[in-house]
């Protein structure tokens, strides 16, 4: 059986929403609207939204234990691409789930599926977004998502080329480019794909030479695009004057160029404010690969011996702790890996 059929369905494919389980709404409400400057819309007491558009749905927070992206919404462009995107992964035997009317209404959706993906991250594909005619209420002056999507995802990984695989095959995800960087003494590649032109929707680091994962949660970071210069530096006071953990300071990418900085969220993993990437020219572009993630600035902030030792504390759990690839989408990887 061949990886994908034809024709392709790169770029017809764009990050939609990101779906998170936590029981800290007071936190991620503040964290959210008043340090992060997005919309917030109150659901219910278990169930909340931000915008960051027009959109009805970007983040949807659902009440749990879980403290964790549990699901991401990739909008399809059109029917056509979605009966071809849900035929690949029948014809690999892989489950899929139609959404109800609910969780298509939560989400601001029309013809929702679900599937399994890498992590245990729920893939969710959709057409037709439902646009909200209430005035966004934001802090922020505006974000950019359009064509290439909301932003991205960064996933930790002991398999790497089993996950770049899956994106692959599901979405016909490129390899934009490799990063090269040591934390804490350990080596890592980290591999940048991307299903649009926006430089990558997904990033997959793993460890060089060494099984282990020392993220404690599915996804690394979270990154959505600030309008202005002014908007990143604005959200960054706010981060530090409301009280919330700074992960990274402020600093600029080697691969896309991206001026942003990370902080922590109230459920753990980080998250990226980042402004004016480089977009993709898909005529002349060349996958490299860069030293290092920065060309200035991302400093840790605040960090700890017990924080580095609880890192490599959440590495060694990794290895007894078996990672969701879903064998048969991510095969055996695709030459560059």
């Amino acid at each position: 059986m061949t990886t994908h059929d034809a024709p392709s369905v790169f770029g017809a494919v764009h990050l939609g929403y990101v779906v998170i389980e936590s029981n800290r709404f007071a936190d991620w409400r503040r964290f959210g609207t008043d340090a992060i400057g997005m919309h917030h819309e109150a659901l219910s007491r278990n169930l909340m939204r931000f915008r960051l558009d027009e959109q009805e749905c970007r983040f949807l927070l659902r009440r749990g234990p879980t403290e964790d992206v549990v699901a991401t919404g990739w909008h399809v462009d059109d029917h056509a691409t979605f009966e071809r995107i849900e035929a690949r992964i029948r014809a690999h035997g892989v489950p899929l789930t139609v959404g109800t009317d609910e969780e298509a209404a939560l989400r601001g959706v029309e013809r929702l599926l679900r599937f399994p993906g890498p992590k245990g991250i729920t893939q969710e594909i959709y057409t037709t977004p439902a646009t909200s005619a209430e005035p966004l209420r934001m802090l922020a002056s505006g974000f950019v998502t359009g064509e290439g999507g909301m932003g991205h995802i960064a996933l930790t990984s002991t398999k790497p080329a089993q996950t770049r695989a899956y994106f692959h095959t599901v979405f016909d995800a490129r390899l934009t480019d490799y990063i090269d960087e040591t934390f804490s003494g350990v080596k890592f590649k980290i591999r940048f794909l991307r299903v649009n032109e926006r430089h990558h929707s997904i990033a997959v680091a793993a460890a060089r030479g060494l099984p282990i994962d020392a993220v404690r949660t599915r996804v690394q970071h979270v990154n959505i695009q600030a309008a202005t210069l002014d908007d990143v530096a604005q959200s960054y006071q706010r981060v530090h004057e409301l009280g919330f953990d700074m992960a990274l300071s402020v600093g600029q990418h080697t691969n896309d160029k991206e001026l942003s900085y990370y902080a922590r969220t109230p459920s753990g993993f980080e998250w990226e404010v980042g402004w004016n990437p480089v977009v993709v020219d898909e005529s002349t572009w060349e996958p490299t690969t860069h030293q290092g993630i920065s060309i200035w600035g991302h400093l840790p902030v605040g960090r700890t011996i017990i924080d580095k030792l609880a890192q490599f504390r959440d590495g060694a759990r990794s290895l007894g702790r078996p990672e969701s690839t879903v064998p048969s989408l991510s095969g055996a990887g695709i030459p560059g890996d």
